[in-house]
């Protein structure tokens, strides 16, 4: 394998030299296919260095935008799928988050009450400072009603898993960072939608309770069917029979309801929805976790698939918003970087404000600084409108991975000296 990312980054040299001489004699079938062979060898060859290596993902993310900027059409619809589908992006986004939440445990919230003081610093200033800066960012840069929108919907999403890794490189507190990242998940369906009723809700309609539900289907209900199988790891032979009885019955009502179920009422509807999404996570669990005893490789294999979502949601935001982004991708990016950099700053500086040591300090300025792009992207599809208000969470997760490696890489050469660990 590593031979193989050599060899691309001989394919790279190549096809960089057919890039710029393609934009040299403006010539798209040469310039296009050039740049995505590029984009592609770069982030493969990257593995090849070990120094580099942690910036693979965030090549595959910018390759996904290459992609969907010059081959925009490709990236609509496959045949009869059309890939912007709500519930295609539904099952993806909860692929996503399930991937994510193997990476969690129960144990997490173990250490609730010792870091309770930072958990709610950390709460505090995600949920203040960067919905907040987005708000700020839309007045100044005058983006249209639905991309602004976008803005501050990644600004009120919670935090995900990336801040762990970021934290973790940094030899940050990571304990404090998983517990922050987790209840923040939890907060994140009655806190998401409130800020952006409060404000969004002039830009775009916000349906308060219609995007509760969402969130709950898009991060709860997997992430709780991924803690469900955390549960069965260490539950004794009685605990998993019971849990296979009730998975069971689960089974059926989730039949029952896809097969016979319909209210009139919407809100009927939507309660019956809503606990079939809930048994459903319980039968997805166990079904996971009876594979996981068969296959143990499965649990290392599920971060990839997250992965893969992320792509697919950036190449196909990208291409449904490729109009939108040649008008105004310079200044989006230059909205994420301040946004990103806003959300570093304040969230170590109001943290050593609040009494907190350094290194928690630094933790948290990670938990307030990257935000769930795929619970972004997700909601934003939910809308159907990955094109407008999904712009942001494309723009925005790129660049929220290359700072925060940076930012971790900068921190981990710089530790905190043993007498300054509570300071």
């Amino acid at each position: 394998m590593k031979k193989f990312r050599k060899i691309c980054l001989t394919i790279l040299a190549i096809t960089a030299i057919l890039l710029l001489i393609g934009i040299a004699v403006n010539n798209p079938q040469l310039y296009k296919p050039a740049a995505m062979l590029t984009a592609v060898a770069f982030a493969i060859g990257l593995g090849s260095s070990e120094s580099l290596k942690g910036y693979q993902y965030t090549a595959w993310i910018i390759a996904a935008v290459v992609a969907g900027m010059l081959f925009p059409e490709a990236f609509k619809n496959w045949g009869t799928v059309n890939l912007r589908d709500k519930k295609l992006v539904l099952v993806i986004v909860q692929l996503v988050m399930f991937g994510m939440g193997t990476h969690m445990s129960l144990k997490d919230f173990n250490n609730l009450g010792s870091t309770g003081k930072g958990v709610a610093v950390g709460l505090f200033c995600h949920f203040s400072v960067m919905p907040l800066m987005g708000l700020l960012l839309t007045k100044v840069f005058h983006f249209d009603p639905e991309i602004a929108a976008g803005i501050i919907l990644i600004g009120s999403c919670s935090s995900g898993l990336a801040s762990n890794v970021m934290v973790y490189l940094a030899k940050a507190n990571l304990v404090l960072s998983v517990i922050v990242t987790a209840m923040a998940t939890l907060v994140a369906p009655f806190l998401t939608p409130l800020l952006m009723k409060a404000f969004a809700g002039a830009l775009i309609e916000v349906k308060f309770i219609d995007m509760m539900m969402e969130i709950v289907k898009i991060v709860l209900v997997p992430i709780g069917a991924a803690l469900l199988h955390d549960f069965l790891k260490r539950a004794t032979g009685p605990q998993k029979k019971q849990t296979y009885i009730v998975a069971i019955i689960c089974a059926v009502w989730v039949a029952i309801v896809v097969a016979f179920v319909q209210t009139g009422s919407h809100a009927a509807q939507q309660s019956i929805d809503m606990s079939a999404f809930f048994t459903g996570a319980v039968v997805a669990g166990v079904l996971y976790h009876l594979l996981w005893t068969k296959f143990k490789t499965v649990d290392a294999i599920m971060p990839y698939i997250s992965m893969f979502g992320i792509v697919y949601f950036t190449t196909v935001t990208t291409a449904a918003g490729r109009d939108n982004l040649m008008k105004v991708g310079v200044l989006l990016f230059l909205a994420s970087v301040i946004h990103n950099a806003a959300g570093y700053f304040f969230g170590y500086w109001l943290s050593r404000w609040f009494g907190m040591d350094k290194n928690s300090s630094r933790t948290i300025a990670f938990e307030v600084g990257l935000q769930n792009g795929g619970m972004a992207s997700g909601l934003a599809g939910s809308m159907g409108k990955l094109g407008t208000v999904g712009l942001a969470a494309a723009v925005f997760s790129p660049w929220m991975n290359i700072s925060g490696s940076i930012l971790a890489n900068y921190w981990r050469r710089k530790p905190v000296d043993d007498t300054e660990k509570n300071k």
